[in-house]
This record gives C-alpha cells, sequence and structure tokens, in this order.
C-alpha cells in the first residue's frame, strides 16, 4: 500500500489536504498530512525558535511513525509531497531517509537546493529583498514571523485560480503566521535525496508548464539538467498554486499515477540537432555586414545618409554561459538582416536577463543600448522602432508608459506581456497590461502564436484586453498553426507571411 505524505506551504496546515487525503484514501492508498510547528492549528500560535530545521524534525516523525506501524525491514512505499515552501521541509527529511523513500513530488514549487533558504522562494521579489535586508541587519530578526495575507493579497503568493469564494474564505481563516526562521534558515542536504525518483506537478494556472520547462531545458541551462533524469517526471494541472483546494480529486489521481511512475520525462538538450532555437531562420535574407560594439550589433543597409532603425530585443531568462549567446541565433541575426536588407539598420541588443530578478538590469542594458544605436551618425535619431521577443516582453512596459517622440513603432512577437503569477512581479513596473494605458497613440505590432503556451496567451489576451479599453493602437499580427518560436520551429508559408506582414507594419511606421 502506498504511503503519501503531504507537507503543507506557506501559513497552510493539514487543512488544506483534506479532500485530497480523501481522495487518497478512497483509492486504496494512506494519506498522512503533517502538522507543521506553528502553522497548524485554528490560528496556528507561534513558537519560539520554529525555523526550517524544526519542520524538517516534523516531517521525520511522521515518516519514521509510518516506518515503524509498517513494520517491514525495508518499511513502505512512501511518496512525500511538498507543496510550495514545504518542498524544503520535504526535501530535508527525505534525504535523511531515503532509503524510505519512493519519490518526492515537487507540488507546483521552486527546486531547493543544499545551502540555500526558502527565502529564495517567496514568489513577490520585493518582498524577498524586504526579509533579506531585515535578516542582513540582524537584530533577531529570524524569530519573527510573517503575517498570513489577508483575503484579496493571496495573489501575492501565487495564482488563485480555481479557488471559489468559499475555498478562498476559508484558506484566509485558517492562515497562520510563518516564522522566519523556516524561511531564513538555509536548507542542508548530504546529497542522499538525489537519488530518490521525483515529480513535479505543475499548475499551469501559476504560470508553469511542461512545454515552458522544457525549452529552458532546451536552452542548456546547467540547474536544469537533472530534470532530464529518466527516474523524473512531470505532470500538468489546469489550475493555480493550490491545486489541492481547487482540483483535490484531480490532485490525488496525478499523485496515485505519480506512486506508479507514470508522467511525461523530458528530452535532453541536443537530441534534436540542431535545438529549435538554433535551426535556420524561415526566410532566406542577404548577409549582410555586422558591426559589434559592446552590447550591441549593427546590420547596415546599401544606402547614404541616416537611416531609420530597429533594434531587436531578445527575450530569457537565459543562462550566462548560454552558447550562442541570444544575439547570435538564427532569428534574431535574420530579423536584423531582413531589416538591412530593406533599407534599414538592424541592431540587436545583448542584455542580461539571466534570472527573473534580472528585469531591472536588462532594461538598463537596453535603454543604454537604443542610446548608442540612437547616437551612431548612420542612424536616423529621430525614426527608431524596438522589436521584443518572447521573455523580453515584460521590458516593453518602460517605452509604452509615456514613449519618447522618437519611438515610432513598437513590436512584440510572442511575448509574455504581464508578469506569469508566480515571478512575483506583478508589483513591479515590468507589466505591459497596465503601462499600455499610458502608451500616448504608439503603434504596436504584435505577432501572436496560435499554439502559443497557454500560460504565455493569457497575458496576451490581458495585454489586448487592457488596450481596447484605453483605445491603444495595437494591429494583432495571428500566426494560427504557429508555436513560440515559429520562425525556427515552423518554416511554413503561414508563419513567412506573418514575418512578412509584421516587417512591413514596422517599416510602414517608421518611413512615415
Amino acid at each position: 500500500m502506498t504511503v503519501f505524505i503531504l507537507v503543507p506551504g506557506m501559513f497552510t496546515g493539514t487543512h488544506v489536504w483534506r479532500d485530497t487525503a480523501a481522495s487518497l484514501t478512497a483509492a486504496g492508498a494512506r494519506a498522512h498530512p503533517v502538522a507543521l510547528t506553528a502553522l497548524d492549528g485554528p490560528r496556528g500560535a507561534a513558537a519560539a525558535g520554529t525555523d526550517l530545521e524544526t519542520h524538517v524534525e516534523d516531517v521525520l516523525a511522521v515518516i519514521d511513525a509510518v516506518v515503524r506501524e509498517d513494520g517491514t525491514p525495508d518499511g513502505p512505499g512512501i511518496v512525500l509531497v511538498g507543496h510550495d515552501y514545504g518542498i524544503h521541509p520535504a526535501l530535508g527529511a527525505a534525504d535523511r531517509r531515503a532509503r524510505h523513500i519512493d519519490r518526492v513530488v515537487y507540488l507546483d514549487s521552486g527546486m531547493p537546493q543544499d545551502g540555500v533558504p526558502a527565502l529564495a522562494a517567496v514568489p513577490d521579489q520585493e518582498l524577498r529583498a524586504e526579509l533579506a535586508g531585515r535578516a542582513a541587519a540582524g537584530a533577531g530578526e529570524a524569530t519573527g514571523e510573517l503575517p498570513p495575507p489577508a483575503r484579496d493579497e493571496w495573489g501575492r503568493w501565487g495564482s488563485t485560480e480555481g479557488l471559489g469564494d468559499a475555498a478562498l474564505d476559508r484558506l484566509t481563516a485558517l492562515a497562520a503566521p510563518q516564522p522566519l526562521g523556516t524561511l531564513l534558515q538555509p536548507l542542508r542536504l548530504t546529497g542522499a535525496v538525489a537519488e530518490v525518483p521525483t515529480t513535479g506537478v505543475l499548475c499551469t494556472g501559476n504560470g508553469a508548464s511542461i512545454e515552458m520547462v522544457q525549452m529552458m531545458v532546451g536552452m542548456g541551462d546547467p540547474a536544469l539538467r537533472a530534470l532530464v533524469d529518466p527516474r523524473v517526471t512531470f505532470f500538468e494541472l489546469a489550475t493555480g498554486h493550490w491545486p489541492m483546494l481547487s482540483r483535490p480529486a484531480d490532485l490525488a489521481d496525478v499523485l496515485l499515477r505519480a506512486a506508479a511512475g507514470e508522467g511525461h520525462r523530458l528530452e535532453p538538450a541536443g537530441t534534436a540537432e540542431p535545438p529549435a532555437h538554433l535551426r535556420p531562420f524561415l526566410l532566406e535574407v542577404p548577409e549582410r555586414p555586422r558591426e559589434r560594439t559592446g552590447n550591441v550589433d549593427l546590420y547596415l543597409p546599401e544606402a547614404d545618409g541616416p537611416r531609420p532603425a530597429i533594434v531587436l530585443v531578445h527575450g530569457g531568462p537565459v543562462p550566462a554561459d548560454a552558447r550562442p549567446e541570444p544575439r547570435d541565433w538564427p532569428t534574431l541575426t535574420g530579423y536584423a538582416r531582413y531589416a538591412a536588407g530593406n533599407g534599414m539598420v538592424g541592431a540587436v541588443v545583448a542584455h542580461r536577463l539571466h534570472d527573473l530578478a534580472d528585469y531591472e538590469r536588462a532594461a538598463a542594458d537596453v535603454a543604454g543600448a537604443v542610446e548608442r544605436v540612437r547616437a551612431d551618425p548612420r542612424v536616423d535619431a529621430s525614426r527608431v522602432a524596438l522589436w521584443f521577443f518572447s521573455g523580453g516582453g515584460p521590458l516593453t512596459a518602460d517605452w509604452l508608459a509615456g514613449p519618447p517622440p522618437w519611438l515610432r513603432c513598437l513590436a512584440a512577437t510572442y511575448p509574455v506581456m504581464a508578469p506569469l503569477p508566480n515571478w512575483g512581479m506583478s508589483g513591479t513596473r515590468f507589466h505591459p497590461a497596465r503601462a499600455v494605458a499610458d502608451s500616448d497613440g504608439l503603434p504596436v505590432v504584435l505577432t501572436r502564436a496560435g499554439l502559443e503556451m497557454a500560460e504565455i496567451a493569457a497575458t496576451v489576451e490581458e495585454f489586448l484586453t487592457a488596450a481596447k479599453e484605453c483605445g491603444a493602437d495595437v494591429e494583432v499580427i495571428d500566426v494560427p498553426h504557429g508555436h513560440h518560436g515559429f520562425e525556427t520551429v515552423d518554416p511554413t508559408d503561414e508563419s513567412r507571411e506573418a514575418v512578412h506582414r509584421a516587417m512591413r507594419s514596422v517599416l510602414k511606421h517608421l518611413q512615415g
């Protein structure tokens, strides 16, 4: 009989597992929700000195009790499930009892590493920075506590998609303060848990999907290499961050299938030769000489006098050591040569968006690069278009919010146009769906992939709804059968026509 040990996340206790545990029991399994010190009970009165180690001991106590109850030499088959913050004490305990754990399930959680505190996984970037500052200042902050969210504040911690009013009321009523020591004490792992099979359950409503993880693996991020191990499987649930409340029966079914070793397995980077983002650009465009200065590559036209410029901004996050780097990818160089072939200066910008916390730095990189492009004597500084791709979409917000007069057009191709819920950036300025209200008639050319990842497509729809409400000038070019990165993934006539249309529209705005 499979035994599921269920570890809750931030501010929550055993109550969140009630319905999922009942479904697991009805299916013939055993379910043991873990009561974490200071978090469980009607209001979870905080215990002085509660830290991550306290919660690791809580999980160990349940594991040991299950093993004793079983009475066999090897113990029962235990599946250890950690939701959100709960993956930290779950991993800490699994590392010490690895021989008793059949599988660890990461339920809409991060990937904690040895020596890193749970604070690093707090989704709200501003709050994370504040708590880190308080911890650095000392003054006993590790013994304090973080108040639970009010009813309308849960979105700071994850998507509430799928939660009805009753579930949200209950979640709020039973929430408890989170002891700061649980967030600030580093996780300690010996490496034993690395031998335990794992399953990731991704909640697409919270901004994660198997397709997105596979794309990130394809970029060659070394931090994700472990995910292609055949012992690692994945499932998706189309709901928000609390699936045990929004889809408890479906979650139970996924956990049972995970215990049986089912699930999607990722393809290693380099399985397809070349990887999708390094395949040839779908158009045959003439070669043009490239000038590289700092973080700007210029592709120059055969023309006299200053010419308008199209500045191309790649997406991300992309690992800092990715080679070739994004400005050498066929899509960016293809668009730049296409622009130069039409009498424009094509400029490709390299920026340092290597992590979700890097948008501020990347925005500064792009702003500085744009000024360098405009200062070039071969560029007409009064006629510039900016063109953003994929995860570079949030960087459009700075240019939408009060565009300068020389910015004649802003283009975005399969962009992220609002921060995904699990990015923790909803309170930052990098929110194009909000910034569009201040776009002041700036023409926007948006190319939309019909087979886009659902979590990204939702941000585009949010942006278009906001744009319609404020009367913004947005032209949408659809690629009905195109995927994210269609210029190298889907080299079809439909995709080629979409690229032609987008470029013609940008050129029109630059020449007008």
